[in-house]
């Protein structure tokens, strides 16, 4: 065999494989989707948050006769907020054929796991990934139906300079892409308009911060901003009140779970969050609200993003007559979606044109939106 007859077979093999992974999937009795998560552990209460907002709107489908005259079957997979999990699960949930994926939580899981899904033809909407890395990769099987971190840095820091009039901040975060890209663009969104008197970081899965809160303290903040998921939020702010440190405390849409006020009982009262408005105060929201209520009890923050995200991958394949994937992003691009939270539009990248931010805060163990 010559040598350019070789690499002439060569290409021809690898543009075979390409053909054959973006090929239309078929000949199953079921449409498959892919839903990614942390399913058990520490973070498992989001997970199956918006595993439920999935099975609800799948249930919905195929009450309606599924899609493309096919039931729709949900392969549920945990990477347990782990980014070498979920590049395995990735693999396998391309290998098992899913024509689309709603996941993942975490953004160290959704970035990596994101080019395996684009090698494998496998459109990608993700609930609740707000790291702006992962639309600006120039993937193209790429969405996300929340917002950004840097549109949510800055709601913070806005609010700690424009409502709290605060100057002196001290800004922590748990080393993840999440948790420390969220603090940066808080950082970076403060400009020179405030003194961050402290910056560092605390380690995932860690249970005892009074070592850095007590250097914290020494450093007199007005504010703590922590990047980061409730199981460490709520313990250091549990932490802090202990130590006598009183600063006003904010995190982001990681914290805003009931898990928070559990894990940091009185102590996290008065604590402010970043996340989107209020859904009850939504009136698209209500038909959700109420059936989710009805079937799985209260909703997490993400329920109705995952809702959200499923209902707009079916309808894309819907419409497209299609189970090929890059038919199925294009539909997805070209799209207005009318979702539980409103309509849904996505720009170039795949990130959602409208999406929004608040300021909620824990009054008497639950949370209130606190700004419009």
């Amino acid at each position: 065999m010559s040598k350019k007859f070789f690499i002439t077979a060569l290409i021809a093999l690898a543009f075979a494989v390409a053909v054959s992974a973006c090929a239309k999937k078929g000949g199953e009795d079921t449409i498959k989707i892919g839903i990614a998560g942390p399913m058990t552990g520490d973070q498992s209460k989001m997970g199956m948050d918006f595993k439920n907002g999935v099975e609800l709107a799948v249930s919905e489908w195929n009450a309606k006769g599924g899609v493309l005259g096919k039931k729709i079957e949900m392969v549920v997979v945990d990477d347990q907020h782990d980014p070498k999990q979920a590049v395995s699960i990735a693999n396998k949930l391309v290998n098992e054929g899913v024509v689309g994926v709603v996941g993942h939580f975490n953004s160290s899981c959704s970035i990596p796991s994101s080019k395996i899904y684009m090698d494998g033809c496998v459109p990608m909407i993700t609930p609740a990934t707000t790291n702006p890395t992962y639309t600006e990769q120039g993937c193209w099987n790429v969405f996300r139906v929340c917002g950004r971190d840097d549109q949510q840095g800055k709601a913070a820091a806005d609010f700690v300079l424009g409502t709290l009039k605060k100057t002196k901040v001290a800004v922590l975060h748990d080393k993840t892409t999440y948790g420390q890209g969220i603090a940066d663009e808080f950082k970076k969104n403060l400009g020179d308009k405030a003194q961050v008197v402290y910056y560092g970081s605390i380690i995932q899965g860690d249970r005892d911060f009074k070592s850095v809160l007590t250097s914290i303290k020494s450093s007199s903040p007005e504010v703590i901003y922590f990047g980061g998921i409730y199981p460490e939020g709520g313990l250091l702010i549990k932490q802090a009140r202990e130590l006598g440190l009183n600063s006003d405390f904010i995190s982001g849409d990681g914290c805003i779970d009931p898990k928070f006020v559990e894990i940091g009982g009185k102590s996290a009262e008065g604590a402010y969050l970043t996340f989107s408005p209020d859904p009850q105060n939504i009136e698209t929201a209500r038909t959700f609200l109420e059936t989710y209520h009805k079937k799985y009890g209260p909703h997490g923050p993400y329920s109705i993003y995952a809702y959200d995200a499923t209902n707009v991958l079916l309808k894309a394949i819907n419409d497209t007559g299609s189970t090929e994937g890059k038919a199925i992003a294009n539909a997805i691009h070209k799209g207005m979606y009318g979702g539980a939270l409103g309509e849904v539009q996505f720009d170039a990248k795949g990130d959602n044109k409208i999406a929004h931010y608040v300021i909620w805060q824990v009054k008497d163990g639950g949370f209130v939106q606190v700004t419009k």
